[in-house]
Formats: structure tokens, C-alpha cells, sequence
């Protein structure tokens, strides 16, 4: 294995619609067999929808302010404040706020996915990341 740096303003995009941006980071292209990360910005407004995964996720914030609403508890958060999220369990992060907003996230599996709570449609993070293109 080699390791690898990897430059957010010189990757793929994958837009996730609504306003919201990820930049994959370390992911199975790069060599990783454990674990995922990426940076995601939402425009002022932005939210993704309430979901789930099957690993652990933590998550970062970079940049502005955001709103944490885990298991239907909203929970306001600033640059540097950083979330634990055990498996299975709903949650999403939204910019109710005037400015962008940035997180760094991790799953702590390679095999991450993601399930939609609204409508129960699971998709792997490796598919989503397949969207992704150059800007």
C-alpha cells in the first residue's frame, strides 16, 4: 500500500441535490480497507434527508453553523464541535443558517451505506461516490 494525499479542490464533486456538495476523500480508490471520509457543504437552506447508516459515522464541523438533528433531537452546532453517530440510527445535519456550511465525515466501515428513512431505499456510500465528477 501506498499512502495517498488527497486535495478536496482537485476531486470529483458528487452533487446530492437540495445544496449540498460532497468531496469523497479516503475511499477504496485511494487504497482505504477500513474506513471512508469526505468533506460535504451545504448552501444556506441545505439539508439532506433523515437516514441511517450501518457503521458508525462521526462528523465534523468545518465551517458555519448547523443544525444535528439525531433520533428527532435538533441539536445546534459551530466549527469544531464533532458528533458520534452509532449505527442504525436516523439522523441528518441541515444549514438553517445565512452562510455556507462545511462537515468532515467519517464511517467506519469501507462497506458504509446509507438508508433513507422516508422512503427505505439503502444505497452503499461507494454508489454515491460513483456520481461524483469534476467541476
Amino acid at each position: 500500500m501506498k499512502p495517498a494525499i488527497l486535495r478536496p479542490g482537485d476531486l470529483p464533486v458528487n452533487d446530492r441535490g437540495n445544496g449540498a456538495r460532497t468531496v469523497p476523500l479516503v475511499t477504496r480508490k485511494c487504497g482505504s480497507t477500513s474506513v471512508i471520509n469526505g468533506i460535504t457543504e451545504f448552501d444556506p437552506g441545505a439539508k439532506i434527508g433523515v437516514h441511517f447508516h450501518n457503521c458508525e459515522e462521526s462528523v465534523m464541523i468545518l465551517e458555519g453553523e448547523a443544525v444535528a438533528e439525531i433520533d428527532g433531537e435538533r441539536i445546534p452546532l459551530k466549527a469544531g464541535d464533532t458528533t458520534w453517530i452509532p449505527a442504525n440510527l436516523p439522523h441528518r445535519f441541515l444549514n438553517e443558517g445565512t452562510g455556507p456550511m462545511r462537515i468532515f465525515w467519517t464511517y467506519a466501515n469501507v462497506d458504509a451505506t446509507r438508508t433513507m428513512v422516508e422512503t427505505g431505499v439503502e444505497q452503499s456510500i461507494d454508489e454515491e461516490h460513483a456520481k461524483a465528477k469534476r467541476l
